[in-house]
């Protein structure tokens, strides 16, 4: 008799970035990034943000309107194609979050953004829910996907003036 198996939700989002893969993985690799991915409205207070590496941690509390709601991840399978950062302590029951950076050409890069998530039972649950409905994440990653084009292409036509300019020397 075999037990049956419950799906766990997952949300997937992807965007090409008009940068490099190594751009793209530049601008997830800076200590600030998080309060660069929060949309305007979405108060963020970074109680610790490691440099990204195996093992690093990011923890912090977002405030949902008056309502605190505390983050802590550790990151994961870290490397200049992605990374994954699990929640070890915050509002879901899991949460599991991987990002990866494909190049599509020379000059063009695809960003996949994959979620397996379990909500808690109970209340819990139902305030999980509430903070992170689908339209909720879209959104966020709509929000994301902005900021991540205007950051990494400012950092390829860095990359590539610093190329141009040693060329000529």
């Amino acid at each position: 008799m075999s037990v049956p198996r419950i799906a766990v939700p997952i949300f997937d989002y992807r965007f090409q970035v008009p940068a490099t893969v190594d751009a793209v993985a530049d601008f997830h690799f800076q200590t600030g990034i998080l309060k660069s991915l929060s949309p305007p409205l979405m108060l963020l207070q970074v109680h610790r943000f490691d440099p990204l590496a195996e093992g690093s941690i990011g923890d912090f509390t977002m405030w949902m309107g008056p309502v605190p709601v505390h983050w802590r991840a550790e990151h994961k399978n870290v490397s200049r194609a992605g990374f994954t950062d699990v929640q070890v302590a915050g509002p879901m029951k899991r949460w599991e979050h991987t990002h990866r950076f494909t190049a599509i050409d020379a000059n063009t890069s695809e960003v996949h953004e994959h979620i397996e998530f379990e909500h808690h039972t109970g209340w819990r649950g139902i305030w999980s829910r509430m903070l992170f409905p689908k339209p909720a994440l879209l959104a966020l990653f709509f929000w994301r996907s902005l900021v991540t084009r205007r950051a990494a292409a400012k950092i390829d036509r860095a990359a590539h003036a610093a190329r141009s300019a040693s060329r000529e020397h």
